[in-house]
């Protein structure tokens, strides 16, 4: 077989739009749903921790690298709106690199997908067991041991609360993608209540103060504090993971997107102007659960850091649930495209919910969680997203020059300095990673290569054809 020709080849638009029209998977996902699947994976751990880690290098300022690192993901969420609407299938942007850059480029992307998607989930659900531990101190006075609540080498045997987690969302999605966005915007209404509450309390305590000097760190500051801060966004393509199970995909995917997006923002802007309002900036530094820590000064009543407690739980495990739900779809896709088992693809007749996929994935993050402590492998879901997202700016590109009139429900504005921006903005992300996350970058994506060469390459379905 030519090598080249395997890596090249790709799969045209049309076939991609006429699988997902007659798909086997159930399309019953409205706005409201997909909106919510969005801001379910976005609005998780992130927000109850970073705030602690871009305080103190960006001070009262912060709020305004919230914007800053908003705009920067909205160059690939617009992208991602106008390839949704144009592409809707489940494998998102594994499917637009297939249609654009190939065979093999789609490979890459999907195996990034993968890392970012397995371990992101593994580590959240670790952080999960954290918080109720934290809610069981402040509530009964007692703790899980840490050799069921810690992996081997972080003074623990098993992760027990981590196990627990990713099999209550494996049995969610078992039962069908309509009855888990039904739980996921209950917990999403849970979160962003608990948040609201927040910002209450900590706007009673507001200080004018507390915000001169605002830049005093300067612009370096800001942009430092924008750069930690932009992984708190990572989720809101989640939306373009259900492209065959949306009613309206064409109207409603695009809209979700932006949607999710802008309400995470002005969320995320709102909790930054009340914790920094209500507590001098030097103070966050070395605070882990920052919001907690504001909670703790300025409202002297544990039921508050309580309630806190539960919306943390909640939201980590809406997290788990959605970004688990598009690891499954991204492996359906790919396994439809014969690149991985064709047991990932197969769909239950009666939930209409890809069965042994969901197990085989819930399985091995499950594992994940509960042995292996993550350390710094975490940090490369941060590198393989911003490659993903990448390749999604280059996709909106090629498919402006090679078919400039393929319909579109939306269009990226002033295209193609929006899309470069993108590419632009995911590799100064990229290269702000340290050292070592790139090297365990480089190692999962020789295993990848190894595993597209000696299996998938030949077992594709393009290949057959």
């Amino acid at each position: 077989m030519n090598l080249r020709a395997a890596a090249v080849r790709r799969k045209p638009v049309a076939d991609l739009i006429t699988e997902g029209d007659h798909g086997t998977l159930k399309r019953s996902l409205g706005l409201g749903q997909l909106t919510m699947l969005s801001i379910g994976a976005t609005l998780g751990s992130g927000i109850f921790v970073v705030l602690g880690e871009a305080v103190p290098v960006a001070g009262p300022a912060v709020v305004l690298s919230f914007v800053l690192a908003g705009v920067t993901a909205l160059f690939s969420a617009l992208s991602y709106a106008e390839l949704a609407g144009m592409i809707p299938v489940s494998g998102s942007s594994y499917s637009y690199a297939y249609a654009t850059l190939g065979e093999l480029v789609a490979w890459v992307c999907g195996w990034c997908l993968v890392l970012e998607y397995g371990v992101s989930v593994a580590s959240v659900a670790v952080g999960w067991g954290q918080y109720l531990n934290e809610l069981l101190r402040l509530t009964f006075g007692f703790a899980i041991p840490d050799a069921l609540s810690q992996p081997p080498g972080s003074g623990g045997i098993v992760n027990v609360p981590a196990i627990v987690v990713v099999l209550l969302a494996m049995f969610l999605l078992l039962s069908g993608a309509k009855e888990s966005a039904r739980a996921n915007a209950i917990m999403v209404v849970i979160k962003v209540g608990t948040l609201v509450l927040f910002c209450a309390i900590a706007f009673s305590a507001v200080r004018a103060a507390n915000f001169t000097p605002f830049l005093p760190l300067g612009l370096a500051g800001l942009s430092a504090g924008a750069a930690k801060l932009f992984f708190s966004y990572i989720g809101f393509d989640a939306a373009s993971t259900a492209g065959e199970e949306a009613k309206n995909p064409q109207r409603d995917l695009p809209r979700a997107i932006l949607l999710s997006l802008a309400i995470v923002t002005v969320l995320y802007c709102l909790v930054a102007v009340a914790a920094v309002g209500a507590l001098p900036w030097q103070e966050f530094d070395g605070q882990e659960a920052a919001l907690s820590h504001v909670l703790g000064v300025v409202a002297d009543n544990p039921l508050w850091a309580g309630l806190l407690a539960v919306g943390a739980i909640v939201a980590i495990s809406s997290v788990v649930l959605t970004v688990l739900y598009g690891q499954t779809r991204i492996l359906f896709s790919m396994s439809r495209d014969g690149l991985v088992p064709a047991a990932l693809s197969k769909v239950d007749p009666k939930s209409g919910t890809p069965r042994i996929n969901t197990l085989v994935v819930s399985g091995f993050v499950a594992a994940l969680a509960a042995f292996i402590p993550l350390g710094k492998l975490a940090d490369a879901t941060s590198i393989g997203t911003l490659f993903a997202f990448g390749l999604v700016n280059v996709a909106v590109l090629l498919l402006r020059r090679r078919q400039p009139e393929a319909p579109r429900s939306f269009r990226v504005p002033f295209s193609p300095v929006t899309p470069i921006l993108g590419v632009l903005c995911c590799g100064y992300m990229m290269l702000s990673l340290d050292g070592a996350t790139w090297i365990v970058f480089a190692g999962w994506m020789a295993l990848g290569l190894l595993i597209y060469f000696g299996y998938s390459m030949r077992r594709s379905r393009l290949a057959a054809e």
